[in-house]
């Protein structure tokens, strides 16, 4: 018996000593206590962590208390860190959000009895475009970097793309290949546009890059990279997929190198052939060099023809064979992973490789609509034949200023696509936008419903939501979300994120968008967003210094005032059509004020600011000349874009644009002005020149003016004074 009692003690120390990578427990478990620490210092004493093995791959969590202490158990280090997110919203009621923090935490532990479990089969969850990596990340730091890491692992991420500092990677590479450092920095583009260059889209724009960028980002990919590993996370790396300089062909003329065309008035990089033997030799120095500074992955990304490229003469089965294998050489168990978008992936290349070695991104799957584009006519099986495939959610383009979603759809097809039986392949989700720090809704709601097996109502669960979100849970609330959830998060067509704000529009007669591919008609009743910043003001005595609260309301507000700058624009033009000089005075006026107006209200809160986002890249520079390129940076991707013919002739101004303080007083408000003066001229009959928007707008981007990088007035008093101001002239039209 004594024998039989010690035989299992060592069984049970095998398994734990086994489970937890050979290590003590307080190593084992140490970035969740340095993630309590950050976030919760107070409490960390109370939580014990536990791993457990599960029978199949579904990811576990358990929450018990158990002799006054929180115990979470989980079958890995990201289970168990969304164990403890589930806890803070469900127990705690509070939320770490990427807008505002609701940490008024309790003072004792609320006690979970009996103990909850969740398992999920969907146990990858991808996060991040290359686009986010430039419309919000471009100037990110270590500090800023740590609290996403955060969030990622409290909202279970373990697939996260990462391409941080690989410009050295292309530097050493290009080394090897007899390139100067002159011509390699005419291939590499600047900071704001890495991710159109690491796409295939554009070269050198934004540059030439500082070799100091390049030293720095190596530093701080190696940090981003050992958090990641500490909570488990396997990081995407980019892959090498064919893309060359586009003058690669002056140093090998014998290699097959092919022109892949214009991307939105830009001349792409070239594509080298994957089956010029060139290929297997550039291939092998990159994923070395890869290699060198960062290791190895099991995952790696690269789309040949993202957004077009020319196909012509391209064997596609041999060149999915080669991009295949040189991924193969660097780590025989490397994946596959591509984006679906646009006619990617090209079936033909990735048919004949196995089941199991693809994973694919089916990059806009929670929009229904979408089932009338050509990429999404057939089913996910001749989509992508026998490959596996993460269910995922653009959401933002650009980066854009607005509240928007579409959560019924987003909840009801999660749930429908993991349970088609006859279309398996489903082996997660994951969120691929090309913007953050906005709409939190709807992320929370993404990343929770791999841990639901029923279908979610969006309504009951927007009241969790709530009162995590705010620690209160009235009527009121319930009815101001109730509107939200109806309007602006239940878009009922197809369009490309949000209803874009008018204010950031170039100035015409007739508006239906603002960037080259949006839409700027509403499509709900504006006055019931009236009608929800109303219910949520009313609730300021409560919640006045809860800072969730107070973003919430001075973004409800801020889309208050871009929809009545919609109907306002047509009120101006109305005027100038019947030739009424007094009217058009009085509304052009009034929309310029309005400008104003919202420039005070959204310059209250940190999310809305242009001085930070300029400050954050001027940091990023160790010279007065380093500095200044980071900002031409920053104000041109925000503005005009790229040069003239991808501004215009490729409609890439205002893409990435923003409802931000300084912005619109003074980039939108002149800019408007100038038009108003320009239409004002012409009812009076006076002689004029056609307005050139983007020579002006081109003179903004090369300013160096300063602007507030900290928040300014208090948000809810100023929320509460555009309420009052605009609430006797709410629109109740329905577009």
């Amino acid at each position: 018996m004594k024998k039989i009692y010690i035989t299992g003690i060592l069984f049970f120390c095998i398994i734990t000593l086994s489970l937890a990578g050979c290590t003590s427990d307080k190593e084992t478990f140490k970035s969740i206590r340095d993630l309590l620490s950050r976030i919760w210092p107070q409490q960390m004493h109370n939580f014990d962590f536990e791993l457990i093995k599960t029978d199949a791959d579904d990811d576990v969590f358990e929450l018990e208390t158990v002799n006054g202490k929180l115990i979470i158990r989980g079958n890995n280090l990201l289970s168990i860190s969304s164990g403890l997110n589930w806890y803070i919203k469900y127990y705690c009621h509070n939320q770490i959000s990427w807008c505002g923090n609701n940490t008024d935490w309790p003072a004792t532990l609320p006690k979970v009895m009996p103990k909850i479990r969740k398992s999920t089969e969907l146990n990858k969850r991808f996060y991040f475009n290359y686009c986010t990596y430039s419309y919000s990340m471009a100037w990110w730091d270590w500090a800023r970097w740590e609290q996403e890491i955060d969030w990622m692992a409290l909202h279970g991420v373990n697939m996260p793309l990462m391409i941080v500092g690989e410009e050295a990677v292309w530097q050493n590479t290009l080394k090897r290949l007899n390139y100067s450092n002159k011509e390699i920095k005419t291939f590499l583009s600047g900071p704001a546009y890495f991710a159109w260059f690491y796409m295939n889209n554009l070269e050198g724009w934004g540059g030439p890059l500082p070799d100091s960028w390049i030293t720095s980002q190596i530093k701080l990919r190696k940090k981003i990279q050992q958090r990641m590993k500490e909570y488990g996370m396997t990081p995407v790396f980019q892959g090498f997929y064919g893309m060359v300089p586009s003058n690669l062909n002056e140093k090998f003329p014998d290699a097959d190198i092919h022109n892949p065309g214009l991307w939105c008035g830009f001349k792409r990089p070239a594509f080298l052939l994957p089956t010029d033997s060139l290929f297997n030799t550039m291939a092998s120095i990159y994923y070395e060099e890869q290699q060198k500074l960062f290791g190895t992955s099991c995952y790696y990304a690269g789309d040949p023809f993202h957004e077009g490229g020319n196909t012509q003469g391209v064997d596609l089965k041999a060149s999915g064979d080669a991009i295949y294998r040189a991924m193969k050489q660097i780590n025989p168990k490397a994946k596959w992973v591509m984006q679906s978008w646009q006619g990617n992936p090209k079936r033909k290349m990735i048919d004949h490789l196995d089941q199991g070695e693809v994973v694919i991104l089916d990059l806009h799957a929670e929009d229904l609509s979408v089932i009338d584009h050509p990429d999404h006519r057939m089913s996910v099986n001749k989509r992508f034949g026998k490959h596996d495939y993460i269910f995922s959610m653009v959401h933002n383009y650009g980066g854009n200023t607005g509240m928007y979603g579409k959560m019924d759809e987003l909840a009801n097809r999660v749930y429908k696509m993991r349970n088609k039986s006859d279309q398996p392949g489903m082996v997660g989700i994951g969120t691929t936008p090309e913007g953050i720090d906005n709409n939190p809704v709807v992320y929370e709601l993404l990343f929770e419903l791999p841990w639901h097996k029923d279908e979610i109502e969006v309504d009951k669960w927007l009241d969790t939501y709530i009162k995590s979100r705010y620690g209160l849970l009235n009527e009121e609330l319930k009815t101001a979300w109730s509107l939200l959830h109806h309007t602006v998060y239940a878009c009922n067509r197809r369009q490309q994120g949000t209803t874009e704000s008018i204010l950031c529009a170039r100035p015409a007669r007739e508006i239906t968008h603002v960037s080259g591919w949006g839409n700027a008609v509403l499509n709900y009743d504006p006055s019931l967003l009236h009608k929800a910043a109303s219910l949520l003001l009313s609730q300021a005595d409560r919640l006045k210094n809860v800072d969730t609260y107070q973003y919430d309301v001075v973004d409800v507000m801020r889309q208050v005032l871009a929809d009545r700058a919609n109907e306002l624009h047509k009120e101006v033009i109305a005027a100038y059509n019947i030739k009424d000089l007094n009217l058009f005075d009085q509304k052009s006026e009034e929309f310029l004020q309005l400008v104003l107006d919202q420039d005070t209200l959204v310059g209250s809160r940190k999310e809305f600011l242009l001085g930070a986002w300029i400050s954050h890249a001027r940091a990023k520079g160790n010279t007065d000349a380093e500095k200044g390129l980071y900002e031409w940076n920053a104000r041109t991707q925000i503005t005009t874009w790229g040069p003239r013919e991808a501004a215009d002739g490729g409609q890439l101004h205002e893409y990435a644009h923003k409802e931000w303080s300084g912005l619109l007083k003074d980039f939108y408000y002149p800019r408007w002005k100038m038009y108003f003066d320009f239409l004002r001229k012409d009812l009076k009959e006076i002689p004029l020149e056609e307005i050139d928007f983007y020579a002006w707008e081109e003179q903004w981007t090369q300013q160096q003016n300063p602007y507030p990088a900290s928040p300014k007035g208090d948000p809810i008093t100023l929320a509460k004074k555009m309420w009052q101001k605009y609430n006797a002239i709410s629109p109740i039209v329905k577009n």
